[in-house]
């Protein structure tokens, strides 16, 4: 079933339009949203068009900051009219909660146009808010492919405009993270029928071509030729011969050496190999690569924001399969890096492309790597689907880390690190164990696990996506598929990741 990458509906198209909001500009929408203080005075009543009837409405309907109230305005109440009472004191999470809730309303109709605008709020928590709104809309206007043979007819929101006298700061950076998580949750939600290794790699040449980003696709002959034991390991079972790591490169103007690398797990279907999965365990599997959409949704956002920062992408392709030539306990295997590994479960398998790709990554010595992995249930049981874990080889940089999740709204808690864990992991054949045969701590074992394939010298980040998935959304996302990542590793990249040398490790 082939389906095309998205590019050009990624986002709705955005554009702010002068501040006055007049009852005939208003009349022009199918839908209106409009956030206002929770005691807006005389001259906010007057500048609201139907401001009569709102103040009205407002006394009788909002109580605190969040509470808000529709109503349908204009020639024969064509406009759906949302007023909200923002919220002055909020984290971001919280906004981007409320904005999604409030999306989901505005659009609940499939308005066309859409308008959007604050009267008498203060200007941080105004820009917060619409910011806020803006990735909400997109989130939620954003459609999954879909493959049904006769699809109901949808209309689509065409435009979103923003009144406003000056330019909304961070509109800029709202966008590109949009159409980047937008990216990721597509290709997370696409079916394994479509989304197997040759499918992706098709796709990924595709975006490689239309951003003009360097691509190469190490198949299975060269990963064996480079010694990538362990993600050959893993791509054995499979029925066909088209996994492989693939390498995508964005180069700013005069950059050569990559800055930074970002590494995604992509898993295209796990069964749990050998070690098979229960039904329920592994009916979503197909969703087992969204670490690496994350880190194609994260590289296509800071190509739209024209980073200065030289960046590769390493996708480690594949599917767990279970057939005669599927890797099994007890193998032993070497990895690019030369690391023997004895094999304990063959479901740990995110861990074993990982080190492959992590390895193949390092050798290009870039200055940081920041790896996303949807690896453990460990991790979802010591966090919930809220949290995603956060593992660093720079432990002085756990605030800076933290803070960006904070900021962001894509919550992370960083989990301890110390060496003393590998004693969990010592093997008495090989180098190292790839996991431990109880499955405590799993998550901080993993993140073990992965540090022996990044030199000390190399700044390093992995993410446990534990919140890659919910039930219900998170945040302003609603779907099941969060493509959580995104927003985090532009707030992070923004606040100094990789660190100075000051904080880098000799």
């Amino acid at each position: 079933m082939p389906t095309r990458l998205p590019l050009d509906q990624l986002l709705v198209p955005v554009r702010q339009i002068g501040a006055a909001v007049t009852v005939s500009r208003l009349a022009r929408y199918s839908s209106a949203l409009v956030f206002l203080p929770l005691t807006p005075d005389e001259a906010d009543w007057r500048a609201l068009p139907h401001g009569a009837v709102l103040r009205e409405l407002f006394a009788h309907k909002v109580r605190k900051a969040g509470d808000c109230f529709h109503l349908r305005v204009g020639t024969r109440a064509q406009t759906l009219l949302i007023v909200a009472c923002l919220a002055d004191a909020a984290s971001t999470f919280e906004r981007l909660q409320a904005a999604g809730k409030l999306a989901r309303s505005a659009l609940d109709g499939e308005p066309q146009t859409l308008l959007l605008w604050s009267q008498g709020c203060t200007a941080e928590a105004a820009n917060a808010t619409l910011n806020a709104t803006v990735a909400a809309l997109e989130a939620a206007a954003f459609r999954f492919a879909s493959f049904k043979s006769k699809p109901k007819a949808r209309k689509r929101l065409t435009s979103i405009d923003i009144a406003s006298g000056r330019k909304l700061p961070e509109l800029d950076l709202t966008l590109a993270t949009a159409a980047g998580n937008n990216l990721a949750r597509w290709l997370t939600a696409l079916p394994p029928s479509t989304l197997d290794a040759r499918g992706y790699r098709r796709f990924l040449q595709e975006l490689s071509r239309r951003l003009k980003l360097g691509f190469k696709f190490y198949g299975e002959t060269e990963l064996k030729r480079l010694g990538a034991g362990a993600f050959l390991a893993v791509s054995r079972g499979n029925a066909k011969r088209d996994a492989g790591i693939a390498h995508l490169a964005y180069r700013p103007r005069g950059a050569t050496a990559p800055a930074l690398s970002l590494v995604g797990k992509g898993i295209c279907f796990d069964t749990g190999g050998t070690n098979l999965k229960p039904h329920k365990g592994m009916l979503d599997m197909h969703t087992d690569m969204e670490g690496s959409a994350v880190a194609v949704g994260s590289l296509y956002a800071l190509h739209a924001m024209r980073s200065p920062l030289a960046v590769d992408c390493w996708l480690a392709i594949t599917e767990n399969s279970i057939g005669p030539l599927a890797y099994k306990p007890q193998d032993v295997v070497r990895a690019h890096n030369g690391t023997t590994i004895q094999v304990i479960h063959t479901d740990a398998e995110g861990r074993m492309v990982l080190a492959d790709a992590l390895s193949l990554a390092a050798a290009r010595k870039p200055r940081a790597i920041i790896d996303y992995a949807t690896l453990t249930g460990a991790c979802v049981y010591a966090l919930t689907e809220r949290y995603s874990g956060a593992f660093t080889n720079r432990p002085e940089a756990r605030d800076l880390i933290e803070s960006a999740g904070s900021a962001s709204g894509e919550r992370v808690w960083c989990f301890p690190m110390d060496a003393d864990f590998d004693t969990d992991l010592e093997s008495s054949v090989a180098d190292i164990l790839q996991c431990a045969t109880e499955g405590k701590g799993d998550h901080i074992l993993a993140a073990r696990f992965l540090s022996r394939f990044v030199p000390k010298e190399i700044a390093w980040l992995h993410l446990d996506l534990a919140a890659g998935s919910r039930h219900g959304g998170l945040g302003h996302i609603a779907t099941e598929i969060t493509g959580f990542g995104v927003r985090y590793t532009l707030d992070l990249l923004r606040r100094g990741w990789p660190p100075p040398p000051a904080l880098t490790r000799k």
